[in-house]
């Protein structure tokens, strides 16, 4: 009689903890946002800052991951990394369209267009074009597709501190970075809560991508030994 393997589990205690804290900072985020004030300038419109800078700063991470892990993968050849890579830059890829669609959003109220080739809007976008045509690459370049792939996440990441720096640097008509610590207490604290709120969410995504990409590349493995001894010949 064959006894029956446990059914894996979806998700682990960690990533449970994490997403029982996620999903609070999701309940608790907009009541800190209703009661945060209004912008003098903007009014309620600006409310769109508390989702549109964490998809940011979630977009940020995410691409430095992917560059850096695509260092390693150029570098050493570790299939680690290149998972970590990819979902990485999945990741990034996510929550950079976030921020492309909020951020158009938010300029129609403020700036009156939807979009203005300022330089900060201008890198982002082409931020998030690199990394989608690095996943394209991994997914359809054929043998070479993993080595182009990690090349260009590494020119990706390479773009993330002229996004960060370009506002302080030229004219531009997007706000400074400097204004963060400027905003009201209780915007600081909505926002903040936020960008936790985000975070984590963003840990636990990765987490369950980079397992599922393991098992993949485990079962490519398995496939492929399977055909070297035969076993799927006619």
């Amino acid at each position: 009689m064959t006894t029956p393997h446990p059914s894996p589990r979806t998700f682990s205690t960690t990533q449970l903890v994490l997403l029982a804290v996620v999903a609070a900072g999701f309940l608790v985020a907009p009541q800190l946002i209703v009661k945060a004030p209004n912008e003098p300038t903007m009014g309620m419109v600006q409310r769109i800052f508390y989702f549109h800078v964490p998809c940011a700063w979630q977009t940020m991470i995410g691409a430095f991951l992917a560059g850096g892990a695509s260092a390693m993968y150029l570098f050493r050849g570790s299939q680690r990394a290149r998972q970590v890579a990819i979902a990485a830059a999945e990741l990034a890829v996510l929550f950079g369209l976030c921020v492309l669609l909020t951020g158009p959003l938010w300029a129609r109220k403020a700036w009156g267009v939807w979009w203005q080739w300022d330089v900060r809007l201008t890198t982002t976008a082409l931020l998030w074009i690199i990394f989608v045509a690095a996943l394209f690459a991994e997914r359809y370049g054929g043998p070479g597709g993993p080595r182009l792939s990690a090349g260009l996440m590494v020119f990706g990441a390479a773009d993330v501190p002229m996004i960060y720096i370009s506002v302080s640097l030229w004219r531009t008509i997007h706000p400074k970075t400097s204004v963060v610590p400027t905003l009201d207490p209780a915007m600081r604290i909505a926002l903040w809560t936020s960008v936790l709120t985000f975070t984590l969410l963003f840990v636990v995504l990765m987490s369950l991508r980079m397992r599922l990409l393991r098992q993949r590349d485990q079962l490519a493995e398995l496939k492929m030994r399977a055909e070297d001894a035969g076993l799927f010949d006619d």
